[in-house]
């Protein structure tokens, strides 16, 4: 490549004044970073330098100058995948990217430009919230933004005309969306259950440019493959690299295929099956229990509201599956043995929880995902 261009940091607010910064820095040329609004200084200037962010755009459009490295011409965006914890990683998208999964999701979807209305309401930092307003201006859709996806902003976008919106489970499960005709669900795994005719269950990574599996088929353009438990992906949507203080690192081998990290398999139909991350398996007694499959079994519990299940270091079984429970009533929260029981019903003895941990609420990432680090450090 040829060519350098800067790599503007933005606050990624929920406000068209962020969409119009967005468009001004694609006109220019430059490849902008979008920055969680709610980062505290120090995290924030961390994440600059170690993304290297050439400089900083202030909300009322003055920039800063940085010392940062410069983007590569055809770059897009460079989304953070972590910053509040460890250390982040940039993930570079292309313009050609978010161009290929724009024109997949709306020909999957039958969008129309002249009927159809977006709300981007989850955080902007993020593609599952940026990858709304990304491809609404790649496709010329009308679109709105806002700063969080509460029950009433998502009812109060339906009756003004918004007819696609994406959610987190949690939030779709607080709102009503009847009004939509699609609500992309994404971030975190689905409810268990039938689910309504306008909820489509999207699969996806940052380095996949969002969700490129819907209701387990995957868009058009994008190739699925298992390999050895792990979900592999090669498509046109793939983001090009990771950027680290030492330089870019290469998404993709020679082949094109990503490998997601995600445990998985394509089903005797064809579907893709997501079972969690590999980095989530629980060892326990030299069995691998997958936590997503253990959450599944143990959502369909009358007496569960919610549920995280992650593994806990044991002397005796060097992990154990401990439930991290939101019970349904609060005052008569679920047993431990009625819980193992259910679970025995679908799944292997093993995967059984070892222990029960009632709490009033699980803790979540901005995205709405549980935040498994934090429950598994914690002791029973």
């Amino acid at each position: 490549m040829t060519g350098v261009a800067d790599l503007v940091a933005v606050n990624a607010e929920g406000t068209d004044a962020f969409v119009a910064a967005l468009g001004r820095c694609w006109a220019a040329g430059e490849a902008v970073l979008p920055v969680d609004p709610r980062l505290p200084a120090g995290a924030r200037h961390r994440l600059l330098e170690r993304l290297g962010a050439t400089a900083e755009e202030a909300p009322d459009g003055s920039r800063r100058h940085l010392g940062g490295n410069p983007a590569a011409p055809g770059d897009a965006l460079v989304v953070a995948t972590s910053g509040t914890t460890g250390d982040p990683k940039g993930v570079v998208l292309t313009h050609e990217a978010l161009g290929a999964a724009a024109s997949a999701v709306h020909a999957r979807l039958g969008v129309d430009p002249g009927g159809d209305r977006w709300l981007a309401c989850l955080p902007l930092a993020h593609l599952g919230g940026l990858g709304v307003v990304v491809r609404s201006l790649i496709s010329g859709v009308p679109f709105e933004v806002a700063s969080r996806p509460d029950p009433d902003t998502v009812a109060g976008a339906a009756r003004r005309g918004c007819t696609r919106v994406a959610l987190v489970a949690t939030a779709w499960a607080r709102a009503d969306t009847s009004g939509y005709q699609t609500v992309l669900l994404g971030g975190a795994a689905a409810p268990s259950g039938d689910l309504p005719g306008n909820v489509v269950v999207t699969y996806g990574l940052t380095e996949t440019g969002g969700g490129v599996v819907y209701d387990g088929v995957p868009l058009d353009g994008v190739e699925v493959d298992e390999r050895d438990g792990h979900l592999w992906v090669r498509s046109a949507t793939l983001a090009r690299a990771y950027r680290t203080p030492k330089g870019e690192v290469p998404l993709t081998g020679a082949d094109g295929w990503f490998d997601t990290g995600d445990l998985g398999y394509l089903d005797a139909d064809g579907q893709v099956v997501v079972e969690g991350r590999s980095d989530d398996a629980i060892t326990t007694g030299g069995e691998t229990v997958h936590p997503v499959a253990v959450e599944t079994a143990l959502g369909a519990h009358p007496g569960i509201a919610e549920v995280a299940v992650v593994g806990r270091p044991d002397d005796t079984w060097g992990e154990v599956v401990v439930a991290v429970v939101v019970p349904a009533h609060p005052d008569a929260p679920p047993d431990l043995g009625s819980l193992r029981d259910w679970v025995r019903q679908t799944l292997p003895a093993y995967a059984a929880p070892h222990h029960v941990e009632v709490v009033a609420s699980l803790p979540r990432t901005a995205l709405g995902k549980v935040a498994r680090s934090e429950l598994a450090r914690r002791t029973t």
